[in-house]
């Protein structure tokens, strides 16, 4: 899954206290920046759950995507921000990730954004649904790169399920594939953790 992902519904809003994941999103984007320098040297090359994605690969497209919500906040061209951070040499993506997540700190503050209309890769959304759609990317990518290296992030199963609430209705469990690049719907118990049954929705095995 990448941010190009194309989401077939998303949350709305019209005013900006009627859906704010503000706060989830600023949790997501500290958690990813926690798991992305826990990484070590030699796990660089380790294959991911994302198929597409070595460590290395991954750890690169989440710096690109933490500055792309910056960019997106700000109402400017989302494609002026790489898919990858191809600049950035090995074991520097723990440091480029901070300025970024600054960036997107200040950018996002505004209360107003929320009912802006952002240009995503995807298409236009209004800001509340841009930030859902981020943190879902964030937490799916997170787990991607704990469960590749090993770490076990301490997830708030609150915001996961908030995540869950709007992933479900948005991403249908049919017709994956194509412009919906995710792999089938993993079969989970219905009393697994919230962030397993969040990646499972993703196409993810737990």
């Amino acid at each position: 899954m990448t941010e190009t992902t194309q989401l077939t519904e998303a949350p709305s809003s019209s005013s900006p206290s009627s859906f704010d994941p503000r706060a989830d999103l600023a949790a997501a984007v500290a958690l990813a920046g926690r798991t992305l320098a826990a990484v070590r040297s030699d796990q660089y090359d380790a294959p991911t759950p994302c198929d597409d994605f070595d460590v290395r690969r991954l750890s690169s497209h989440l710096v690109a995507v933490v500055r792309r919500i910056a960019v997106i906040g700000r109402g400017e061209d989302p494609f002026g921000v790489p898919s990858f951070a191809d600049e950035i040499a090995d074991g520097g993506w723990a440091a480029a990730w901070e300025p970024g997540a600054r960036d997107v700190a200040q950018v996002w503050a505004d209360p107003e954004i929320l009912g802006r209309e952002l240009r995503l890769p995807m298409g236009i959304l209004p800001g509340a649904a841009a930030a859902a759609v981020y943190t879902h990317e964030l937490v799916v990518h997170t787990w991607d790169l704990a469960r590749a290296t090993g770490q076990q992030p301490e997830w708030d199963p609150a915001l996961i399920e908030r995540v869950r609430a709007v992933v479900t209705k948005a991403l249908p469990a049919e017709t994956r594939g194509g412009r919906i690049p995710f792999a089938e719907v993993v079969a989970v118990d219905p009393e697994a953790p919230a962030i397993d049954r969040l990646v499972a929705w993703a196409g993810r095995r737990p």
